[in-house]
C-alpha cells in the first residue's frame, strides 16, 4: 500500500494503483475499477458493499480513495476512530456540501443521480454556528413535546394494524407487509398528516434515497406534500410536531419547516424500516438470539442494539467535506475533499471489534446515529418504533418461522443503505384482533371489580352456578401462581410489564 498523498477533488493523478510490476498492470483496470485504479461504490460490480469495503480497507487503511456515480471522486472513511473524529470536529469537517469542489466546478451538480443527498438545503445537519443552534434547537424543541407513552401506544396499534392484514393467512412477507409500512404510518402520525400514509409515500420515500433515475422525481413529490401541509399547518394548528416546529421561538420559514420535516421523515423511516428488517430477519435466522429472546438472557431493544452493529440501517452517509487542508487515517485531505461516514464499514473495523462474533449487548458506541453536533436528534423515535412493533408482532406471531432458506433472501444495495428485498414467514393463521385491545397470546379473562394486587381468593362468598368442584381442596398456590395470579390472571407483576410497554 502507497503512503503517498491524493487529493480525489484536485489536479493531481491519483497516487493509488497496483504497484510497479503487478500483473495488474498487465491485466487493466477490472471491472469496478474507474479513472485512476479508483474502485466504484456504484454499479453492478458495488452490489456487495460489505466486501468492497474490506478490499478498500486491506488496499488503503481506514481511510481510502473511490467514485461515486458519474465517477465523482471521494473518499470513505472506513476507520472507527476516523469516522468520530471526522463527526466530531466541526473545525475541520462540514456538512455544507457548497464547499465541495465537485460542487464547485459541476462534476455533482442538480442532475447528479445523488442529488437529494449532495444540494445543500436550509436545515440543521447542513448548518454551523449558530445558524445550527437556532435550526436543531428548533428540531429538537419540537421533539421534546412528543409524549412517548402515546407514541408507543399508537406503534403498538399500527403494528396490530398491519398484523391484521395478514395473521388470518399463516404467512407474510414481514419487510413489504410491516417493516416498510410502520415507520411511515407512525411518522405520518407524529407529523400531523396521517391522511397523507398511502403506498405511494412509502416508495416515494424509498425510491429517492437509492439514486435511481426516478430519485428527483420521487423527491419533488415528498416535497410537495409537505409543503402543502406546512401551508395548512400554518393556517390551521394543531398539537403535532409540525406546529410545534412552526411555533418555536426560531421562528422558522415555511421552507425551512418543509425542509426539516423531508430531513425527519426520510432519515427516521428509512433507517426504522431497515432496521425492523434487520432485527427480525437476525431473530428468524440465528438461533441464538432467539434462544436468548424466548429465555428472557435479551430484551427486544437489546436485540436492536445488537443489529445496530451489526448491519446499520444507513451504511454510509453522504458527505462531510473538508474546511482546510488536514488529515485524517494518515492520508491528506484537502480543502474542499469530499468524504462519506462510513457507517457500516466503521462498525466492523477490526481495531475494536476483532471478534465479529462476539456480543456487543450493553455497548451503545455504534455509529448507527452518527456523532458530534449532528447526531441524529430522532433516534429514541427509531428505537421506539423498532421496539414496541418488534415486540408486539412477537406478541401476536410466536410461532413466527423464516419460510425460505437463508440463502434465498435477497438484498437491495445503495451507497447509503442496504436492505432485505423481502422477508417471508409462516404461522398458525390467527384470528384479527381490535385494534384498540391489549395484545395478548391468549385472550384476556374478565376483570373483577375491585381490582386488588393480592393472590389470596376473593371470589364472592355465593359463587356464581358452574362445574362442581373437585372433591379434593386445591393445593396452596406456588410461585407460578403467584406470578399468574389467581384462575391464571396475569399476575401483578407481568400487568405492569404490559402497562409499562404501553399495550
Amino acid at each position: 500500500m502507497t503512503t503517498e498523498s491524493h487529493s480525489p477533488t484536485g489536479t493531481e493523478e491519483p497516487a493509488f494503483g497496483p504497484p510497479p510490476g503487478c500483473p495488474a498492470h498487465a491485466a487493466g483496470p477490472g471491472p469496478g475499477v474507474g479513472p485512476g485504479g479508483l474502485r466504484r461504490l456504484y454499479g453492478a460490480e458495488a452490489e456487495d458493499l460489505g466486501a468492497l469495503y474490506e478490499k478498500l480497507r486491506a488496499e488503503h487503511g481506514p481511510v481510502a480513495p473511490v467514485l461515486l456515480h458519474n465517477d465523482v471522486p471521494i473518499w470513505v472513511v472506513l476507520g472507527h476512530a476516523e469516522n468520530l473524529h471526522m463527526v466530531s470536529t466541526p473545525s475541520h469537517y462540514t456538512r455544507d456540501s457548497r464547499l465541495w469542489t465537485a460542487v464547485r466546478d459541476g462534476t455533482a451538480g442538480a442532475d447528479h443521480p445523488l442529488a437529494p443527498h449532495i444540494a445543500w438545503q436550509p436545515i440543521c445537519s447542513h448548518a454551523e454556528g449558530d445558524e445550527h443552534l437556532r435550526l436543531r434547537g428548533a428540531v429538537t424543541g419540537a421533539m421534546s413535546t412528543i409524549d412517548f407513552r402515546s407514541l408507543r401506544r399508537y406503534i403498538n396499534r399500527a403494528t396490530q394494524r398491519l398484523v391484521n392484514a395478514f395473521c388470518p393467512l399463516g404467512k407474510a412477507d414481514l419487510v413489504g407487509q410491516f417493516a416498510e409500512h410502520l415507520p411511515m404510518s407512525v411518522l405520518c402520525e407524529i407529523i400531523g398528516m396521517p391522511e397523507d400514509y398511502n403506498d405511494r409515500m412509502v416508495h416515494a420515500t424509498r425510491d429517492l434515497l437509492k439514486g435511481t433515475d426516478t430519485a428527483i422525481a420521487s423527491n419533488e413529490y415528498v416535497m410537495s406534500v409537505l409543503t402543502q401541509h406546512t401551508l395548512r399547518r400554518r393556517a390551521e394548528p394543531d398539537d403535532d410536531f409540525t406546529t410545534h416546529l412552526i411555533n418555536h421561538p426560531a421562528r422558522l420559514t415555511d421552507d425551512e419547516v418543509a425542509q426539516h420535516l423531508r430531513l425527519v421523515l426520510l432519515a427516521a423511516y428509512e433507517a426504522t424500516a431497515n432496521l425492523i428488517a434487520n432485527v427480525l430477519r437476525m431473530l428468524l435466522t440465528d438461533p441464538r438470539f432467539r434462544a436468548q429472546l424466548n429465555g428472557g438472557q435479551m430484551t427486544v431493544p437489546e436485540a436492536v442494539e445488537q443489529s445496530l452493529w451489526n448491519e446499520p440501517p444507513f451504511s454510509a452517509v453522504l458527505g462531510y467535506f473538508a474546511k482546510q487542508d488536514t488529515e485524517l487515517g494518515g492520508r491528506h485531505i484537502r480543502k474542499g475533499d469530499g468524504l462519506l461516514f462510513g457507517i457500516a464499514p466503521g462498525n466492523v473495523d477490526p481495531r475494536i471489534r476483532p471478534d465479529l462474533a462476539a456480543s456487543m449487548q450493553g455497548n451503545r458506541s455504534h455509529l448507527a446515529f452518527g456523532g458530534g453536533p449532528h447526531e441524529c436528534p430522532g433516534q429514541d423515535i427509531g428505537r421506539a418504533i423498532a421496539d414496541v412493533g418488534v415486540d408486539a408482532l412477537l406478541l401476536r406471531l410466536p410461532d413466527v418461522e423464516l419460510d425460505c432458506d437463508e440463502s434465498d433472501l435477497r438484498w437491495r444495495s445503495t451507497m447509503s443503505s442496504r436492505h432485505l428485498v423481502d422477508l417471508p414467514v409462516r404461522f398458525e393463521p390467527k384470528p384479527t384482533q381490535d385494534v384498540m385491545q391489549r395484545p395478548s397470546v391468549r385472550a384476556l379473562p374478565a376483570q373483577r371489580a375491585p381490582w386488588q394486587v393480592t393472590t389470596e381468593d376473593t371470589a364472592p362468598a355465593t359463587p356464581a352456578p358452574g362445574p362442581a368442584a373437585p372433591a379434593s381442596a386445591p393445593a396452596a398456590p406456588g410461585p407460578a401462581a403467584a406470578a399468574s395470579g389467581p384462575a391464571g390472571r396475569p399476575g401483578a407483576w407481568r400487568r405492569l410489564l404490559r402497562w409499562w410497554r404501553g399495550y
